[in-house]
């Protein structure tokens, strides 16, 4: 086991928390867990409990598998930032993985449309197909009008906006990519702030 090849998986763009702990191809320990916009007070505790638990220190990690979003502003950053800090400090190969992506695989359904809320009847939104448990990409990431996008994608398409990652479907699908330099690492947004609205409107 001290030699097997381990993973860790961040994602914090949704409204819930998600951490995989991964040893060889097995998932040894995980946390999904709702919040209240508070990722950045639960994160650490809850990863620094998980490594615990294994026996493991952030040193001992062969690769960190981070979501970079789309979603909550704010969450996106905390994923990827601590990431990025674990990847820096300990020399740990970082790959990055659409947060929609990582939502699709909790559903078992044919064609999904992983769906987090941007309000004002907009969402982020992604059309992926799922074929012998490997997870395919028909239509990347976007920000729209959530009712034209449902509609183009076609009656048999699932909305899916919460579920547990399934990270056994995430290794066996061709849907994250590899940093190659830490520094540039950063997240998937699709919109605009609100004060970068504000100051582009004045």
């Amino acid at each position: 086991m001290k030699n097997a090849f381990k993973r860790l998986v961040i994602d914090t763009a949704t409204p819930y928390l998600y951490l995989s702990l991964i040893i060889g191809d097995i998932e040894v320990g995980s946390v999904y867990q709702e919040g209240d916009h508070n990722h950045s007070v639960t994160i650490i505790p809850m990863l620094s409990a998980l490594l615990e638990e294994n026996d493991l220190q952030l040193k001992d990690l062969d690769q960190i598998i981070v979501g970079i979003g789309p979603g909550s502003y704010t969450g996106v950053r905390i994923g990827v930032s601590i990431a990025k800090m674990i990847g820096y400090l300990n020399q740990v190969e970082v790959y990055t993985i659409s947060s929609l992506i990582l939502l699709a695989s909790s559903s078992n359904h044919q064609r999904m449309i992983p769906y987090v809320d941007a309000r004002r009847g907009n969402a982020f939104m992604s059309l992926i197909e799922q074929r012998e448990n490997t997870l395919f990409v028909v239509e990347d990431d976007v920000l729209m009008n959530a009712t034209e996008f449902i509609r183009k994608s076609g009656d048999d398409a699932i909305l899916i906006k919460s579920g547990k990652p399934k990270i056994e479907k995430i290794l066996s699908s061709n849907v994250f990519k590899r940093v190659e330099n830490i520094h540039d690492l950063v997240p998937n947004y699709l919109q605009i702030t609100e004060a970068e609205r504000h100051l582009r409107s004045s």
